[in-house]
């Protein structure tokens, strides 16, 4: 079910305009270029600027049509400002990718206000600020489909990076909420939700008090599918309009246990708190 074994059509977004957030590496490069070579103008979103132009030369290079955005989705006058030259430009958006997204590991007791700050701004508020942006121009057009990544994290309870955890499990909610509203007006919703994919965000996670070593070592068993597999699965989710994309066998396995046996997964988790309770290296 994973890699390219179901061939996506080669035009089949031809002409269509799409926001890739976070699309500098990782699962958001990948979502660019698989849309690119299906015929979409990408818009090209990081806030790593080099990332984003080395990720639109990448698409041109390969005769798809991209365009490099340096953005912040913690700041809401800038995506909007964004959008409005997007919606000039083109004349519309059919696709928003809400992708950034960052982590802090470490227990409650250990985070400050601040860690909470710097994740939510990102991970739930650069959502909000992309639906607000976006959303209103999707009403006007009929039409649009907008695909919020959230995690596994915001199925499954995992400790030890509790505000990446609470913020996923808020896109969750929010996604689900506002694909009931959205349909009847035209517009699709999907939220996405990876669990042990291979990308830069583990590189990048602070950590709080614990052995970063150690923990990735932890967060990386079992192995994790390539971005590519997961942007792969992701489109097709979006083609089929699933309400939740789970692109791992991992992932799906920890969700529907979830379901079945809320206890069971709850008494793994603790079992994994105390593992990772020897990881603090404040002791």
């Amino acid at each position: 079910m994973f890699g390219t074994e179901i061939p996506l059509s080669a035009k089949k977004n031809k002409g269509k305009i799409a926001i890739i957030t976070g699309a500098g590496s990782g699962i958001g490069k990948c979502l660019a270029e698989q849309l690119a070579k299906r015929g979409a103008r990408v818009m090209v979103c990081d806030l790593n600027e080099v990332a984003a132009h080395g990720a639109v030369q990448a698409i041109t290079q390969a005769a798809g049509a991209a365009t490099p955005f340096a953005l912040d989705v913690s700041d809401y006058d800038a995506f909007k400002a964004m959008v409005e030259k997007i919606i000039a430009d083109h004349g519309r958006i059919d696709y928003l990718f809400n992708n950034a997204g960052m982590g802090v590991g470490g227990e409650a007791r250990d985070l400050t206000i601040d860690h909470w700050r710097k994740v939510l701004n990102v991970n739930l508020y650069g959502v909000i600020h992309g639906i607000d942006a976006v959303y209103p121009h999707m009403l006007r057009q009929g039409a649009g489909h907008i695909v919020n990544t959230a995690s596994l994290d915001g199925l499954v309870p995992f400790p030890n990076h509790i505000s990446y955890t609470a913020s996923k499990y808020a896109v969750v909610g929010l996604s689900h909420a506002l694909r009931i509203e959205a349909a009847p007006l035209g517009v699709r919703v999907s939220v996405v939700c990876p669990g042990r994919v291979k990308t830069p965000i583990f590189d990048r996670t602070e950590m709080v008090n614990c052995d970063r070593d150690k923990t990735m070592k932890i967060a990386m068993a079992p192995p994790g599918i390539t971005p590519e597999q997961c942007a792969h699965r992701i489109l097709q989710g979006m083609d089929r309009n699933e309400d939740i994309i789970v692109p791992s066998l991992y992932a799906q396995f920890m969700w529907r246990l979830e379901r079945l046996s809320p206890m069971l997964v709850h008494e793994i988790m603790c079992r994994t708190q105390k593992l990772a309770g020897t990881l603090r290296v404040d002791k």
